[in-house]
């Protein structure tokens, strides 16, 4: 199998049978063989039984469909696993995407040697109260992945089957796939600039709450990338510091209170003085971080997935 195309579904019934269409059309001068995964993500239209009619007639079109509403990166997961080709292109069910580059991202994952390959939609047909904020979600997602992609957000992308099965997709995390997959190893990520469609049918089922979440999960997988196997080499650090901040600190006043006392001097007691509880607090701060980072560690170490490592290649060794 060459392409496994992955398509998320959530009530797109009036579009399905012409993007299957459109796929055949691309994709018949090719000679690849392709398959056309369509995940029925809880849709309470006719969505899914267009997809059971379309697979009935044409042995390309798989289809799965989840007893409610997951979610995007739950659709990806799921059809990631059973996907059979060696490119996996991902792509919206609402005309928005053209099929027309899905050739082009194939031969860039073959041929290029790209990991992976995101669209890009340089011109959008998109409303500007929905441009502006994309603008300024992409700029942070660049600053805190390390990744130059413009277009975070865009459904149409192209990996290598490596790369999805590599990774787990969850949450609201479909955006950063990219990300996910630089932090499992596959660092050659490309970028072309592909045709955006005005919507034909329906509306958008995202509102101005992506990006507010977006920049929530961001944080996230920033955090558990860099952090989630050894919590504490933050938490213990932070706590450490802030204990011994306090501890100084209350050791300073409490020489401070000894030798005012020794020169017969007069000094209000150490408990009066609002030094002493912020020292006190920073020391239970501390503490309560430290903890944390410790508790943290023994659950990442009990982990089931502790050790896997992702080998590239092997030689010389027995399976």
């Amino acid at each position: 199998m060459d392409i496994s195309i992955v398509v998320p579904v959530f009530n797109e019934e009036e579009s399905l049978s012409e993007l299957r269409e459109w796929i055949e059309k691309v994709l018949s001068v090719h000679s690849y063989q392709y398959e056309v995964i369509m995940v029925d993500d809880g849709s309470n239209d006719s969505s899914w039984k267009v997809i059971e009619e379309l697979a009935a007639s044409h042995k390309e079109v798989k289809g799965i469909r989840f007893r409610r509403n997951y979610g995007k990166a739950a659709a990806l997961h799921t059809a990631f696993q059973v996907a059979e080709g060696e490119v996996v292109i991902t792509m919206d069910a609402d005309l928005q995407d053209s099929p027309e580059e899905v050739p082009e991202l194939t031969r860039m994952i073959l041929e290029d040697g790209f990991d992976i390959v995101s669209g890009w939609k340089k011109k959008r047909y998109d409303p500007l109260s929905k441009r502006i904020p994309s603008k300024l979600y992409n700029l942070i997602a660049r600053m805190f992945s390390g990744i130059k992609l413009h277009d975070f957000n865009c459904g149409l992308k192209a990996y290598r089957k490596a790369v999805v099965k590599s990774i787990e997709v969850y949450g609201d995390m479909h955006r950063y796939i990219p990300f996910l997959a630089k932090q499992a190893g596959f660092r050659k990520i490309g970028e072309k600039v592909v045709q955006h469609q005005e919507r034909k049918y329906g509306v958008t089922k995202y509102g101005i709450e992506r990006f507010i979440i977006g920049y929530l999960d961001l944080i996230s997988i920033s955090f558990i990338s860099r952090f989630g196997k050894r919590p504490m080499h933050l938490f213990g650090t932070l706590g450490t510091l802030m204990f011994l901040g306090g501890f100084v600190a209350a050791t300073y006043l409490g020489i401070q209170k000894i030798i005012y006392t020794v020169r017969g001097e007069v000094l209000a007691r150490v408990t009066e003085s609002p030094y002493f509880y912020l020292a006190l607090v920073a020391m239970i701060l501390g503490t309560q971080l430290f903890l944390t980072g410790f508790l943290g560690e023994l659950v990442s170490r009990s982990s089931s997935d502790r050790n896997v490592y992702l080998i590239d290649e092997q030689l010389n060794l027995s399976s």
